[in-house]
C-alpha cells in the first residue's frame, strides 16, 4: 500500500519497536506469530511520505497482524502520529483494515478508541485536512472512531465494512447478515462513503483534495461578467427564463468552470440526497466547496427535502473545518411539502442552515442561478457577497403559490412576480444581490453563460477574502435587515 501510494523514495516511518508485555502465553505466542508472518511489530504502520510532491502523514493497517486489531500499542502508535502530525502540520491520510478491537486486551484496549478520536478532533481543530481510505475490512470500534471522521471519505471497491462483523452477528442471532448491506458501493448510495476508488486511483484522489486545499486565493478576479447597470428584466420574464428545460443548471456551470472537483456523497451519517451536490473543487484557482442546487433532479415527489440541507451543513462544515471559501448556488422550485418532510425536520433544517452560513468564519459566496423559491432557497443564500444571474429570482413562495393566498388561484401568478420584486435587478437594486451577471441566451451559449457567473464568482471570493473575520456575521445579518 506505502509502496503504491509514495512519490519515490519518500517514506520516512515513525514507528519504535514494539516489546511483547503480557502476562498471557497464549497471548504472547499470537503475537510473536503475527511479527513473524508479516514482517512487522504491530497492526498499524505510521511515518511521513509524499504523494505528488506533497508531504502527508499516513496511518496504515496490516491486517495480517492479528486482523489488524487495535491493542494498547497499536492504539498509542496511531494517536502519537496524530498528534504529531498536528504539530508538524501535515494532513494525515488513515488506511484502516481492521477488525477492530482487539479481543485480547479487553476494556483497555476498547478505550483505545477516545484517544485515537481525541486526537483526530484536535488535528481537525487546526483546520488540517483528515482524510480516510477504507480498505477490506474495515469494522467494529475502528469504523466506529478514527475511521468514520474523515473530512473525505474513501473507499476500496467491493470493501466490507460496517459496525457489526459478520461472524459475530450471526453467531448471536443465528442467520447471516446480509452480505450487500456492508458493501462499500452500498455505503456511498447512503451518504456514508464519498469517493469508491482502488489503490491504483487514490495517490489522483489525495493530490486532488490536497491541491484544492492549497489553493490560497489563486483566482483571477479581473472580470466580473457585468457591463454597466444590470439589466432590466420583467419578474415574470425571470419566472418564465428560470424554468426553461434547456436552462443550465449547477452541473451544466460546474463542469465548465470547476477543476480538480472531489464529490462528497451524502451527510457521511447515512442520508443522501442527490438533488443536492457537495464538493471540493477549484473555480479559476480557488479551492472552494460548492454546495449547489441541481434543478433538474427537483420534480414532484422528488423536491429538497430535510436530508438535502443536512447534506449541505455538511458542506458548510468542511468548508469551516479545512478553511476553503463556501459557494452555494441556488435554483430550487422549492423545498419537498409532504408529510415525511415534516415529520423529517424541514423547518428546523432550514433554520440550522441559515444560522450555519450566518456564523460561518469562512468567506462565502451565494449565487442566485434560476429559479429561488421558498425556503429551500433561503437556506442557501445568507453569504459576504451574493450573484445572480440576470433571469434569477427569490420569493417566499413560487408565483403560483402566492397567488393562491392572495387571489385564491393561481391564475395571478404573473401579477404576484411583478407586486413582489423578485427579480434580480429589484434585489441589486435593493442591495440584497451584489453583482447581476447579463446571462445573454444561456441554452444558445452555455460555455459564455458559466464564463461570466465564474467570473463573478472569483471577483466576489475575493471580495469576500477581504472582510475581517470577525465582522462576517455581523454584516451578513445586517445586509438583510431592510
Amino acid at each position: 500500500m506505502i509502496d503504491v501510494l509514495a512519490d519515490d523514495g519518500t517514506w520516512q516511518s515513525w514507528d519504535t519497536p514494539v516489546v511483547v508485555d503480557t502476562d498471557d502465553p497464549g497471548y504472547a505466542d499470537d503475537l510473536n506469530s503475527a511479527r513473524q508472518t508479516t514482517g512487522e511489530n504491530e497492526s498499524v504502520l505510521t511515518g511521513r511520505l509524499r504523494v505528488r510532491g506533497r508531504s502527508i502523514a499516513v496511518v496504515v493497517s496490516e491486517f495480517g497482524f492479528l486482523a489488524g486489531s487495535i491493542g494498547r500499542d497499536a492504539g498509542a502508535r496511531v494517536t502519537a502520529a496524530l498528534r504529531r502530525a498536528t504539530a508538524e502540520r501535515l494532513p494525515v491520510l488513515v488506511l484502516p483494515a481492521s477488525g477492530g478491537t482487539r479481543m485480547q486486551e479487553g476494556t483497555p484496549a476498547f478505550l483505545q478508541m477516545v484517544t485515537i478520536t481525541a486526537a483526530v478532533v484536535d488535528h481537525k481543530a487546526a483546520h488540517l485536512p483528515y482524510l480516510v481510505c477504507l480498505r477490506h475490512p474495515t469494522t467494529g470500534g475502528v469504523f466506529a472512531s478514527w475511521a468514520s471522521l474523515g473530512h473525505v471519505t474513501i473507499a476500496e471497491p467491493s470493501a466490507l465494512v460496517g459496525f457489526l462483523g459478520p461472524r459475530v452477528y450471526e453467531g448471536l442471532y443465528g442467520e447471516p447478515f446480509p452480505a450487500e448491506v456492508q458493501r462499500s458501493e452500498n455505503l456511498r448510495r447512503h451518504g456514508i462513503v464519498d469517493i469508491i476508488c482502488g489503490v491504483d486511483e487514490l495517490a489522483v484522489i489525495v493530490d486532488a483534495v490536497l491541491r484544492i486545499i492549497d489553493s490560497d486565493g489563486a483566482g483571477d478576479a479581473s472580470s466580473t461578467g457585468v457591463d454597466g447597470r444590470p439589466p432590466q428584466v420583467d419578474a415574470w420574464d425571470c419566472v418564465v427564463a428560470s424554468r426553461r428545460g434547456d436552462r443550465p443548471g449547477a452541473r451544466e456551470l460546474l463542469s465548465r468552470i470547476a477543476s480538480d472537483v472531489v464529490d462528497l456523497s451524502g451527510t457521511g451519517e447515512g442520508e443522501n440526497d442527490h438533488g443536492l451536490i457537495v464538493m471540493l473543487t477549484r473555480i479559476h484557482g480557488d479551492g472552494v466547496v460548492v454546495v449547489a442546487q441541481d434543478r433538474r433532479l427537483q420534480r414532484p415527489g422528488s423536491r429538497l427535502g430535510p436530508a438535502a440541507l443536512r447534506v449541505a451543513r455538511r458542506g458548510m462544515q468542511v468548508a469551516a473545518d479545512l478553511r476553503l471559501p463556501l459557494v452555494t448556488i441556488i435554483d430550487t422550485p422549492g423545498a419537498d411539502l409532504s408529510v415525511d418532510a415534516e415529520q423529517g425536520g424541514l423547518a428546523g433544517e432550514i433554520a440550522r442552515c441559515l444560522a450555519d452560513l450566518v456564523a460561518l468564519p469562512v468567506p462565502t459566496v451565494s449565487v442566485l442561478l434560476g429559479e429561488g423559491a421558498g425556503g429551500g432557497a433561503l437556506a442557501l443564500l445568507p453569504a459576504d457577497r451574493i450573484v445572480a444571474a440576470s433571469h434569477a429570482w427569490l420569493a417566499p413562495l413560487p408565483p403560483e403559490g402566492a397567488s393562491l393566498i392572495v387571489f385564491r388561484d393561481t391564475d395571478h401568478a404573473d401579477v404576484m412576480a411583478r407586486r413582489q420584486d423578485i427579480g434580480a435587478a429589484t434585489l441589486a437594486e435593493r442591495g440584497l444581490v451584489d453583482t447581476v451577471v447579463d446571462e445573454g441566451d444561456p441554452a444558445r451559449d452555455p460555455e459564455g453563460f458559466a464564463r461570466a457567473i465564474g467570473a463573478a464568482v472569483t471577483a466576489a471570493i475575493a471580495e469576500a477574502r477581504a472582510i475581517p473575520e470577525d465582522r462576517r456575521a455581523a454584516d451578513r445579518a445586517a445586509r438583510f435587515a431592510g
